[in-house]
């Protein structure tokens, strides 16, 4: 009985560590490919044209990861949140926002952003590409010849993953992430 509940307890902090991983990042992003991915790969019985579509929503799911890591967001002196994205020199905002009072030269590029870019894209590849109906879709004797790697490699990604957040953790509440104002509510509540 302790070996159960030993192991029921190793895989809730595996799914709880993993779980807190997947909020570094894009939920829109997550959503949509969870979303998508079975319908276009045909629940895993994928056609060459399920490989196609399929593929694209992949690129175009790690590219939002990536891209969304360079964007940030600010309240602007009307009390609305405003999205930008981050350059050398500061944000660079989507609409003729009011930026009054908010400095948006302080929003510069930090070697940060392309840390959380980088690694955000490989969180991203390891939940969409071990996604099961990813791996019958593209490598179906996959799944029955690798299962140990299948198992082994989302924990060892989460604890590099997480290891370089906490090394360089993410400041930015871009496109896809909780603004700034939703996570301090959060925590305050909790």
């Amino acid at each position: 009985m302790t070996s159960s509940s030993s192991n029921s307890s190793i895989s809730d902090k595996t799914f709880t560590g993993f779980g807190n991983l997947i909020k570094l990042l894009p939920t829109g992003t997550v959503f949509a490919f969870h979303f998508l991915n079975p319908v276009l790969t045909n629940n895993g019985q994928c056609s060459p044209v399920n490989k196609v579509f399929t593929s694209i929503l992949l690129a175009l799911c790690g590219f939002s990861c990536a891209f969304s890591c360079f964007t940030d967001s600010y309240k602007g002196s009307d009390g609305s949140v405003y999205y930008g994205i981050v350059t050398i020199n500061g944000l660079l905002p989507f609409s003729g926002s009011s930026s009054g009072s908010v400095n948006l030269s302080s929003y510069k590029l930090r070697l940060a952003d392309f840390v959380h870019a980088f690694f955000s894209v490989i969180v991203f590849a390891v939940l969409s590409l071990l996604d099961s109906n990813t791996v019958q879709c593209f490598y179906p004797s996959f799944e029955s010849t690798e299962k140990a790697l299948l198992m082994s490699l989302p924990p060892v990604i989460g604890v590099i993953s997480s290891t370089i957040f906490m090394a360089f953790p993410n400041t930015r509440h871009g496109i896809g992430y909780p603004s700034a104002d939703s996570s301090n509510s959060n925590s305050d509540n909790s």
